[in-house]
């Protein structure tokens, strides 16, 4: 992989992202401890315009697990100069004298790709709008491989708001680098993916169904993903209130599932996974979410070992 940025997942082919989690895999042994070398000396700066505790926190923590030190701006929206109206292409121009990698996550879409236009260090995109989570998609898929030890021949369905969930986009687009995978876009209506996306996940060679109803297909999944109706993506208070609340995990639901499936959520939650499923172990979303710090690991080292 030579990328100097993580903007997007069409990035990556698959034999890139199964590089990756090699690397992931061979970097678990540090994740013990904080005292690797690896990036002794250099600076992450992390500037997010929009809430975040597992993402911001599992960059940081990869950078100082791999020796590195941190530079942390949160709600950079009015806590740094942005709020004196400062663009992203100059809050970037400033921030990179002081940093060697820059995460950003930001509420407009195409912001990471803004930012990449104009910077002279690596930035990779921690969630720009409702278009892509990069990282978050390929620890999501990194996941299933470590949970289930394959990705090709699997049935999927992802669950929820499939039209503002960036999350959703971005895995939906790095499971069609695999094989023979049946993708169930399970939604309301109102919620359902794009139709250019969908025209592009089929046009990769997925079998993509949409669906409203998560029980006509239960049976048939390896992986649920379910994802939160996302209130802050809404205009429209109404339409908040009647499709939220359209899907919920629950004792019922799992009764319906296979014994070897899992649920993943890229979090947080709301109350479409019930507590009483945390204990049971096709609930995988914690597990997931401590993966995200291994993957970060390997992207950061990638990135800086690449461009110095």
């Amino acid at each position: 992989m030579r990328q100097k940025h993580i903007l997007e997942v069409r990035q990556f082919s698959r034999q890139e992202m199964e590089s990756l989690f090699e690397e992931a895999e061979s970097l678990e042994r540090l994740d013990a401890y904080i005292g690797s070398r690896l990036m002794e000396g250099r600076i992450m700066a992390t500037l997010f315009y929009e809430p975040s505790t597992r993402t911001r926190l599992s960059f940081e923590a990869a950078m100082i697990k791999l020796g590195g030190a941190v530079l942390s701006v949160e709600n950079a929206g009015a806590t740094s100069s942005a709020a004196k109206g400062e663009s992203i292409e100059d809050t970037i121009r400033m921030v990179q004298n002081y940093a060697d990698i820059i995460v950003l996550r930001h509420w407009e879409g195409g912001a990471a790709h803004r930012a990449a236009a104009v910077a002279a260090v690596p930035i990779i995109n921690a969630g720009d709008g409702n278009r892509e989570h990069p990282t978050q998609a390929l620890l999501d898929v990194f996941t299933i491989r470590r949970e289930l030890g394959r990705i090709d021949g699997l049935s999927i369905a992802l669950v929820g708001d499939l039209i503002h969930g960036r999350a959703a986009h971005s895995v939906a687009l790095c499971l069609s680098r695999f094989n023979q995978i049946t993708l169930y876009l399970v939604a309301p209506r109102e919620l359902q993916m794009e139709p250019a996306m969908v025209d592009d996940l089929r046009s990769s060679g997925m079998d993509v169904t949409q669906l409203e109803r998560l029980e006509d297909v239960a049976p048939q999944l390896d992986v649920v993903y379910m994802t939160r109706v996302q209130r802050e993506r809404f205009s429209s208070p109404e339409l908040y209130e009647r499709v939220r609340g359209s899907y919920r995990m629950d004792a019922a639901m799992l009764a319906r599932l296979k014994s070897t499936a899992i649920i993943l959520h890229p979090l947080p939650r709301l109350d479409e996974i019930e507590p009483e499923v945390d204990a049971d172990p096709r609930a995988a979303y914690f597990r997931q979410a401590r993966h995200g710090l291994t993957i970060r690991m390997a992207l950061v080292r990638h990135v800086l070992r690449q461009h110095g």
